[in-house]
């Protein structure tokens, strides 16, 4: 424990990452169960079971920070996905050919030998929920097919009117029991509901202490740079029910709250302007990205990104717990999409706003055209766009982004 408070928030990151990959080796080496899960899925039900958890969404975008994308890219074209997939799935895809292929050959495959991939072991189970879009319904279903192994689909409808109505939260609720129900045949015992209580209480506690990270973007000026939450995303998808994430929290709102006090700040040199980021990361431009802004002066203090695992409820109550996993805000009707975007806005006191126009996901990219529009013709502030993709680097030019936030910089600068 005493290791642990000596290590900074960036060191416990790292080593809180490697321990997930190297938990699911070692269980699988054991003979246990290794669950892959959609990133918004709720863990709470696996991590009570003892199943240690994969996440291909977090894998992939690590994949892609780390130049590797391509590799995996390749594999999934050969076997025939289409380049219109979502490039997390395609690389995904890619990565279980390249393993299943290395254990029927009993050897290890030469791609991943060459590979920055953090090396996981393939799933004996996988987990879905379809409340962040529905490529991931397929995508794992054919993970199933592909492995023969069971497939757990949480079923989250669509809100197309807010607020949430009590029957949808029902039908949820209903999901997750059906889940539960599920989890104890594949595992042969009863579900543990102490443990789970738990388990959830744990969940509570790792996502405060992720809210309260993100809090600091509304200080001006800014101690925290908004890059720095997708950075630190990977522990909020992979660990909130376990308290790795609440740890490694801590410590970094700790030393951020400690820096805000001395009056350091996000940027050395005066932030001349702040702006809001709409959508996913670029993932292997994610240095480039964030060095194009910051030669501008031009801070990243809002994104609804990072707020997609704001999942707070009441442990103990399944109707809250649904109601968390339902209200994502890409799972709700363009109203209430700008009215959470007007609020982050407003939070980050945003001077403009990029939209990233992801070609992988195509549900935040399509509405980002309507939200732009209801954003400026609300707060008149600039916004400019770019094409890109979470995880594909042939989708991503350097030079379209550099010019169009330049533009938008120059615009900002003007209103000042």
């Amino acid at each position: 424990m005493s290791e642990i408070q000596d290590m900074n928030s960036k060191q416990l990151l790292a080593m809180y990452q490697e321990k997930l990959d190297e938990e699911a080796r070692q269980a699988k080496k054991e003979g246990r169960l290794v669950c892959w899960s959609a990133s918004v899925a709720p863990p709470e039900f696996c991590v009570t079971m003892d199943i240690a958890m994969v996440y291909p969404e977090t894998h992939a975008a690590g994949i892609g920070a780390r130049k590797g994308a391509l590799d995996m890219l390749q594999v999934a074209d050969q076997k025939g996905y289409s380049l219109d997939i979502c490039s997390y799935a395609r690389v995904n895809l890619g990565y279980m050919e390249c393993l299943k292929q290395a254990a029927l050959q009993g050897g290890e495959s030469e791609i991943l030998a060459n590979s920055p991939a953090a090396k996981v072991p393939l799933p004996d189970l996988v987990i879905t929920c379809n409340n962040i879009c529905n490529t991931l319904l397929k995508w794992y279903e054919n993970l199933a097919a592909e492995l023969n192994i069971p497939c757990i689909v949480i079923d989250v409808p669509f809100n197309h009117t807010m607020p949430i109505p009590q029957y949808a939260k029902d039908y949820i609720a209903a999901q997750f029991k059906y889940a539960i129900s599920q989890l104890e045949v594949i595992c042969g015992k009863p579900f543990d509901y102490d443990k789970f209580l738990k388990v959830q209480e744990q969940t509570q506690r790792s996502v405060a202490q992720w809210n309260r990270v993100a809090s600091f973007t509304q200080h001006k000026p800014s101690p925290l740079n908004g890059f720095d939450l997708f950075n630190f995303m990977a522990l909020i998808v992979c660990a909130r029910s376990l308290d790795y994430a609440e740890i490694t929290f801590k410590k970094f709102a700790d030393e951020i709250e400690e820096n805000l006090k001395n009056g350091v700040y996000a940027f050395k040199g005066a932030e001349s302007t702040r702006v809001c980021w709409e959508g996913i990361a670029v993932w292997p431009y994610l240095g480039h990205t964030f060095k194009s802004l910051k030669t501008l002066n031009s801070i990243m203090t809002g994104s609804a990104y990072p707020g997609l695992w704001n999942l707070t409820y009441t442990p103990g109550d399944m109707s809250s717990m649904a109601e968390a996993y339902t209200r994502i805000y890409i799972n709700t009707c363009l109203d209430n999409k700008v009215n959470v975007l007007m609020d982050i806005v407003k939070d980050g006191q945003c001077d403009g706003v990029v939209y990233h126009l992801n070609r992988s996901c195509k549900l935040m990219s399509f509405l980002n055209v309507e939200t732009a529009d209801a954003i400026q013709e609300r707060t008149g502030l600039p916004y400019t766009s770019f094409d890109g993709d979470q995880t594909d680097p042939r989708n991503f030019a350097p030079a379209q982004f550099d010019t169009r936030v330049q533009a938008l910089s120059e615009t900002m600068e003007s209103r000042k």
